[in-house]
């Protein structure tokens, strides 16, 4: 398992955010890049010194420092949309090789490299940029329906990481709660949504809320 390449925004401002600017357009970098807990969501951005985050609103926080997609599955992608698709491309801080970040369970810990450790907290949800940005029609639709959304992670202890470091899995939880049936429960499946609730702590505290929030509603 290995880190392809480490990406970092480059901020444009198209008509298709509402934010003064969006980050989703990211490209490898080539060095070390140093990685840590930004803090708060709604005042933090990226957890990767030189990324940057238009919508704070949405994006960035403690919660949501990185974000992991598998080159593997971009290789699907490619095939599907019949173009290249280059990593970063999505969005994705880490572009990965050899990880099932799709299967990766909530709080599920990685090593990346000597120092950086991440712990798998959500998975990421499809909005009206990342469809502008890629000009598919439809996108949106046809990404969920995938349910193959890559994987927010937490900072738990900082490092810097460079593409080709080697990723490991260091902690596993038994739940079955994984970034992929989180992503459906969310979306697509919600009568999934009380079995979240099996991943405790890790679990995002939005994806938290919507389960209560269900299980409230199903027994009044």
């Amino acid at each position: 398992m290995q880190l392809l390449s480490v990406n970092l925004a480059h901020p444009r401002s198209p008509d298709y955010t509402d934010a003064a600017f969006t980050g989703i357009d990211k490209r490898p970098a080539p060095g070390p890049v140093a990685v840590s807990a930004p803090g708060p969501k709604g005042v933090a951005g990226s957890g990767l010194a030189g990324d940057e985050i238009g919508d704070l609103r949405h994006h960035g926080g403690d919660d949501q420092a990185v974000y992991a997609f598998a080159r593997e599955d971009l290789d699907t992608w490619e095939r599907e949309l019949g173009r290249e698709l280059p990593g970063g491309v999505f969005g994705e801080n880490l572009t990965t090789a050899g990880v099932d970040v799709n299967g990766a369970r909530i709080g599920e810990r990685w090593r990346v490299g000597r120092e950086l450790v991440l712990e798998v907290s959500s998975a990421r949800v499809p909005c009206r940029t990342f469809a502008g940005w890629l000009g598919q029609q439809g996108w949106i639709k046809r990404f969920t329906e995938a349910a193959a959304p890559g994987a927010y992670l937490r900072v738990i202890q900082q490092g810097e990481i460079s593409a080709g470091d080697p990723i490991e899995i260091v902690h596993r939880p038994e739940h079955e709660v994984t970034v992929s049936f989180l992503f459906r429960a969310t979306t697509t499946e919600r009568t999934l949504l009380p079995r979240v609730l099996a991943a405790g702590d890790a679990l995002h505290p939005e994806a938290r809320r919507k389960a209560l929030a269900y299980v409230a509603k199903q027994g009044s």
